[in-house]
């Protein structure tokens, strides 16, 4: 039998440091990498674009479904898509871990691991955090990006007469969760892999804001949530087209688990977060940059802040919302 992998608890601090390190990438924006005090990242647009994202185990991850690996790329993907969502180009990471005793290194290896897988291919460097011990797993990302001289790209700036427009998957990583938690990830691996790894658009960030976008944000709360927030921040109404036709590629490809486990294709459309898409808005005479198709239109304010195909959502099909409502 192949030896069981050293527990956190064997390990002393430094000696788990040493084998995270050589997972990280350090990017090209980075001036001082990891080793010191604090790191240090060049900002030459003179202004930094920062978010954070906790994941806690068992509330947005689960070490059953989903390797160390898997993890560490949905940590850094998930705050990737926010930088891209202001318009920026994504240039480091911080991450702070906290990690229970019994833990195997190897998932902290892993972990290590999918940060560097996704950061790698984007120049982004992982250039410190924090590591504690505790009683559940903790992954703390926080995410810089650089503007690269242009403004960043608002949820408040969006005026009636915009179109609506959509980069990325829709309803991949709410559909690969419910196979998930109905124990039917035979139905379609690929969807499953979505939910544990998404893949955000986030070059489309970027091109978003060089062609005039005047509002986007990262859908990681369901087309509708996040859709609202665009709307209450812009003092507008989001009218979103017939999903079923501005949607159809994501339908075609979510039928057939739908099928399988007895619910709507809509719901995940509409509700099933996690995506990490692009929905922004842009003046009616500029082309939409590529990845970009489009969803809908911006009306004047309403009684609905988001209407699909001309009425208003149904009952239950809002989105995560972390503290119920």
């Amino acid at each position: 039998m192949p030896a069981e992998s050293p527990r956190v608890r064997d390990l002393a601090e430094q000696d788990l440091l040493d084998r995270i390190f050589p997972h990280l990438p350090v990017g090209s924006r980075t001036l001082v990498p990891p080793g010191d005090d604090a790191a240090v990242v060049a900002a030459a647009d003179g202004r930094v674009v920062i978010t954070c994202d906790v994941l806690v185990e068992d509330v947005h991850f689960r070490r059953a479904w989903s390797t160390g690996t898997a993890v560490g790329r949905r940590a850094a993907m998930q705050n990737l898509a926010d930088v891209a969502a202001m318009g920026a180009r994504p240039t480091a990471l911080v991450v702070g871990l906290v990690v229970p005793g019994d833990t195997p290194v190897s998932w902290v290896e892993g972990l290590a691991q999918g940060l560097g897988d996704a950061c790698r291919p984007l120049d982004v460097g992982v250039v410190g955090g924090d590591l504690s011990s505790g009683p559940v797993l903790v992954v703390s990302v926080t995410a810089h990006g650089d503007l690269e001289g242009r403004p960043p790209v608002r949820r408040t700036g969006t005026r009636p007469g915009d179109v609506l427009a959509l980069a990325g998957r829709c309803g991949w990583s709410g559909a690969g969760w419910a196979l998930l938690a109905a124990g039917r990830e035979d139905v379609d691996a690929d969807l499953v892999e979505a939910y544990r790894v998404p893949e955000p658009p986030v070059a489309a960030g970027p091109a978003a804001a060089r062609a005039g976008a005047t509002a986007m944000l990262d859908v990681s709360d369901g087309l509708l949530r996040d859709g609202r927030r665009m709307a209450r921040a812009s003092g507008v109404t989001l009218a979103l087209d017939a999903p079923a036709r501005v949607l159809a590629d994501d339908v075609r490809r979510l039928r057939p688990a739908a099928e399988a486990l007895g619910v709507a294709v809509e719901d995940w459309l509409l509700a099933g977060g996690e995506d990490h898409g692009l929905l922004a808005t842009f003046p009616p005479d500029v082309a939409l940059p590529p990845g970009f198709r489009p969803v809908g239109s911006v009306r004047e304010r309403g009684d609905e802040l988001v209407l699909v195909d001309g009425a208003p959502p149904r009952p239950g099909s809002v989105g995560w919302d972390h503290f119920g409502a």
